[in-house]
């Protein structure tokens, strides 16, 4: 009898080991930041494995007889043999307003030197976008602060909008634009204490870049005062392809605290190609199977999990917004290769930027053809919404007729004012990069081209005549501009009014 009980003592004291070194596995192969490991047959999956020494890897790949898992961190310490332990947690990043005027790494480190993170909140990095039921519709407006964009693309709190271009196309300086239009906002209606705007926070994910444009970045953003309103995080060409994988869904965490907590959030992923090449590297490291230009088969999950997290949630569920503004690189132009198919497809419209346009000096040199923004003048207030329908117009019927023209010399009375209105159009689209533009000083000078006022300006002079006439409305008619931001719309009496402002303006310039 008593032989039987140590013989079931020692059975379940060896069960109870078996069961304690389940959670423990042994690198069998290591090399460019991806370990297998064997015996973790209860690894989940994302879930953080401890190496020791302050080591983390993730657990991507779950196969029968081992686990793959990248490292997050320096992997040369780690050798063949050694242990590997389950933490029984997914991989989280610090979220909250402390991490605002910070640059940080992909696991919310610090990067700057300005000491620990103030946040005891942290938000799985891989989360499940908000469902429908959550959803509100796209209709407060997003203002970059580019007149380009805001009369003809315009964008919404909680819309995802492309940024699509060759390299050196002016894709980058969009989004900062953005970020600082939104602080310029922000200050604004601090200023004026005005409690019904609600500030929009901004997040920069740099996936790829070079150090030094993104520190070019950091320094254009503090000169414009928008650091204490943005989060950098940083994943340079130097960084492993880990962290840039992770990047993206690191910031759009931090983005979504901000969406939970009824604020907005703008977060730009600067950019996606780099993005999804990092993930090809990891996978292919990884030994998954490639697909199409040897990406691997998730590589359309792996940007819609990301872009669809980005949403504008109704009151029950935080009434917040993260609008989205990925960029993608194309290669001469190229817009139906395989990496912007699919971002175009994921995307609620793009901003198409032109090689030719930019070299012929029109920037931002967005395409007007190929822009497209599908949740449209919802995003608009009233005001943009009476003059930017006509201008798009007169944009098109110009792009249209200056092809046309080129060929034939006689042209009607009609079509020569039509290309030379389009012509002053174009002038007035062009804007000097990093300085935004607010929303009632955007609808004024549209609303002034659509009505004539610059039709007997010189083209060269359009540029000059814009900053004397906003010069002009803005310190010496401060109550007028007062009213239509107020009302945001053209009544017939704001109407009548910078009629006369405008005709009173007209006698002084020279």
């Amino acid at each position: 009898m008593s032989n039987l009980l140590q013989e079931i003592e020692s059975k379940i004291s060896g069960a109870q080991t078996s069961v304690a070194k389940q959670n423990v596995g042994i690198v069998r192969e290591i090399g460019d930041g991806v370990a297998k490991i064997e015996g973790l047959t209860d690894a989940m999956l994302n879930e953080m494995l401890d190496f020791g020494n302050g080591v983390t890897g993730l657990a991507l790949n779950l196969e029968e007889t081992e686990v793959g898992a990248v490292i997050l961190g320096d992997y040369t310490g780690i050798k063949e043999g050694q242990e590997v332990r389950t933490t029984g947690k997914l991989l989280s990043v610090p979220v909250g307003k402390g991490l605002l005027g910070r640059v940080v790494n992909t696991l919310g480190l610090p990067l700057d030197g300005k000491g620990p993170i103030k946040s005891d909140v942290s938000y799985p990095v891989e989360k499940i976008a908000p469902g429908i039921i959550k959803r509100k519709s796209v209709g407060q407006p997003l203002q970059t602060g580019i007149m380009a964009v805001d009369a003809m693309i315009p964008i919404g709190r909680g819309q995802r909008e492309l940024i699509i271009g060759d390299r050196s196309t002016g894709k980058t300086t969009i989004g900062i634009d953005t970020i600082i239009s939104q602080a310029v906002q922000n200050r604004a209606a601090e200023a004026a204490k005005d409690t019904s705007y609600r500030p929009v926070y901004s997040i920069y994910v740099a996936v790829g870049q070079k150090q030094s444009n993104i520190a070019r970045v950091i320094a254009v953003l503090e000169e414009a005062g928008a650091m204490p309103y943005t989060i950098i995080v940083s994943a340079s060409a130097s960084d492993s392809a880990t962290n840039q994988y992770l990047a993206p869904f690191a910031g759009c965490s931090m983005g979504e605290w901000f969406m939970d907590n009824g604020m907005d959030a703008l977060i730009i992923y600067d950019d996606l190609s780099k993005h999804a090449v990092a993930y090809r590297q990891v996978s292919l490291v990884l030994k998954r199977p490639s697909g199409r230009e040897a990406y691997p088969g998730d590589v359309f999950y792996l940007h819609s999990r990301l872009l669809e997290r980005s949403a504008r949630v109704n009151e029950k569920y935080g009434n917040g917004s993260l609008t989205a503004l990925p960029i993608i690189e194309t290669q001469m132009g190229d817009v139906s290769a395989y990496i912007p198919t699919n971002v175009i497809s994921i995307t609620d419209g793009q901003i198409y930027l032109e090689t030719d346009l930019f070299y012929q000096g029109v920037r931002p040199a967005v395409s007007v053809g190929l822009s497209v923004s599908r949740v449209g003048s919802a995003a608009q207030i009233k005001a943009m919404k009476q003059v930017a329908g006509r201008i798009k117009l007169d944009l098109a019927q110009f792009r249209e007729l200056a092809a046309f023209a080129q060929f034939g010399s006689d042209l009607d009375a009609a079509t020569q004012a039509k290309i030379e209105r389009g012509k002053r159009v174009v002038e007035i689209f062009k804007q000097p990069q990093f300085s935004p533009l607010l929303v009632e000083v955007q609808s004024v000078i549209l609303w002034a081209a659509q009505n004539g006022y610059f039709d007997d300006v010189a083209v060269e002079k359009v540029k000059d005549f814009q900053k004397k006439l906003v010069d002009y409305l803005t310190n010496r008619k401060a109550d007028l501009m007062g009213r239509l931001s107020k009302e945001k719309a053209f009544s017939d009496a704001i109407a009548g009014d910078f009629k006369s402002a405008i005709a009173e303006f007209k006698q002084t310039y020279k």
